[in-house]
């Protein structure tokens, strides 16, 4: 027999969930875990949930025990993931970014991500660099060599202060 929920929520609590699900300005989890427990207290089986929403019934399982452990607020907001830390310090970067702008080594008509990574190391900007990582700074920095809008020689003045 499928399991059914006993998640029973106050009418001050659905009504709150009505609002996240109906204005939905919230984050898309938030409104899912709002969408589970509504349905949850309507008496639908975690397998029902899970299909409806195209989630796992784990997911499921989880936002409910979340609703109970903690209360409606333990059970809208996951708690902060860890992440991985950051490799290299915002100098490090900027240094970086620095040396991308600048001119290629002799006999190179641009710079490669391994080029970049090879060269930092030999400068000593960082103490060792992957490409990988490189390539994902390079990616975040709204630079272009080509554009004149944007880069290391962008300025970042509204373009009406400019005379």
């Amino acid at each position: 027999m499928p399991k059914k929920n006993d998640i029973h929520l106050r009418p001050d609590q659905r009504s709150k969930l009505r609002g996240i699900v109906r204005t939905g300005q919230r984050k898309a989890r938030e409104i899912l875990y709002a969408h589970i427990l509504l349905k949850s207290d309507r008496g639908w089986t975690d397998a029902d949930i899970a299909d409806a929403f195209d989630v796992s019934v784990d997911t499921v399982r989880r936002t409910r025990l979340r609703f109970r452990w903690g209360g409606l607020k333990a059970a809208l907001h996951e708690r902060p993931r860890s992440g991985a830390p950051t490799k290299l310090t915002l100098d490090q970067e900027t240094a970086l970014i620095a040396l991308a702008c600048s001119t290629p080594p002799t006999g190179h008509q641009r710079w490669t991500v391994r080029l970049l990574a090879d060269e930092a190391v030999k400068r000593r900007l960082v103490p060792g660099v992957v490409a990988e990582t490189l390539r994902q700074i390079l990616k975040k920095t709204p630079s272009s060599p080509g554009n004149s809008k944007a880069g290391a020689g962008a300025t970042l003045l509204p373009s009406s202060w400019h005379a």
